[in-house]
């Protein structure tokens, strides 16, 4: 007799979440109203399975591992239905930063803005694409909910899991506007480290980890542990993901490095840049920082600059001192030693990345 065994490293269950997301996703085919047109269905299929880290779902299926619950399809697919809520975060983050790029291709509201422009159809393309973008990313929120209510699990685990992930979906949509809110405000340190806080770091890591943790009926001191090691790690993702937003290589993020710099996005990283910024280096941030019309000459200089005050290395030594404050708190977890190596992994993918 054969027994097979499903992969839990990191690229198998990649691929058995992709798996249920494309078996979910053909499943809404039937069910799209007729007479309505297909093209946000289309888009949406090709954006959510155009690729991914799938950090999210891995954390929530090592909760609940760490927790007690076994490898299973349920679990797999609850894990997934959180890459569908990202992808209504990314496509609302998007038409909010006004980013054409997303994974190399072109994000959803650009991708119906030229679809406009190409059909020559009346009114603005511009306008067309950030409404149908909008829908999308709202489909994708309605989605995710129904994939998670439909894992397979009991009524009663879902019901647990569901606390979490409702206060989730709460704190991504109040960081988003906290953002919006820091960016007209004095931008310093404190204030981008509390916009990350809430829309990044306790959505990429923390709470996964404690949706899946309580979806197996994990015990409170569980749930906080996974805490002390999500927040750190969860603001050491961010950190690097601020970094790679003006330093990466477009070819690899899929991200232009304008975009953060065009739009004056109130990172932690030129919030130290400021607030170390000699007089001169200060008129030229003025200048540059948060100017649409920025060109690649310019955002050179500003590169230039964040190297010059030293607010680069500043956060690479953040991201180091918050990488181990997770691999500690780790340590003292009540976890497994499968569940906590599987987590120690899954933080260097997290840290030590180009995209």
């Amino acid at each position: 007799m054969t027994v097979t065994v499903a992969p839990t490293d990191a690229s198998g269950l990649r691929a058995r979440f992709d798996a249920e997301l494309a078996a979910f996703l053909e499943r809404q085919g039937p069910d799209w109203p007729d007479g309505a047109p297909r093209g946000v269905f289309t888009a949406l299929q090709r954006f959510v399975l155009a690729g991914g880290k799938r950090l999210r779902p891995l954390f929530c299926y090592w909760g609940w591992r760490g927790a007690g619950g076994e490898d299973g399809t349920p679990i797999v697919v609850a894990s997934a239905a959180l890459e569908l809520f990202h992808a209504f975060a990314l496509i609302h983050d998007d038409i909010l930063d006004g980013s054409d790029r997303r994974r190399g291709e072109p994000s959803v509201h650009r991708l119906f803005a030229d679809l406009h422009a190409r059909s020559s159809w009346r009114g603005d393309p511009e306008a067309y694409g950030r409404n149908t973008a909008l829908l999308c990313g709202d489909l994708c929120a309605a989605w995710s909910d129904q994939m998670f209510h439909e894992c397979g699990l009991t009524t009663e685990q879902v019901h647990r899991g569901y606390a979490m992930f409702a206060l989730m979906r709460t704190e991504v949509i109040a960081g988003e506007y906290l953002d919006l809110v820091s960016g007209v405000g004095d931008g310093s340190v404190a204030s981008a480290l509390t916009v990350i806080r809430m829309k990044a770091a306790r959505y990429t890591v923390t709470r996964p980890l404690q949706i899946g943790a309580t979806l197996a009926g994990g015990p409170p001191e569980l749930v906080d542990a996974l805490a002390e090691f999500g927040d750190p790690l969860g603001d050491a993702f961010q950190l690097r993901d601020d970094v790679l937003g003006v330093f990466g290589d477009p070819a690899v993020t899929g991200k232009s490095i304008l975009d953060d710099l065009r739009e004056g996005k109130p990172t932690v990283m030129m919030a130290l840049a400021r607030s170390a910024a000699d007089r001169v280096q200060t008129a030229r941030l003025r200048e540059l920082f948060g100017n649409p019309d920025l060109d690649a000459d310019g955002a050179a200089e500003l590169r230039a600059i964040i190297e010059a005050t030293g607010a680069r290395d500043r956060i690479e030594q953040m991201i180091r001192v918050r990488t181990d404050a997770a691999l500690a708190a780790l340590e003292r977890a009540p976890v497994g030693d499968e569940t906590r190596a599987a987590l120690v992994e899954l933080a260097g993918l997290a840290i030590d990345r180009r995209s």
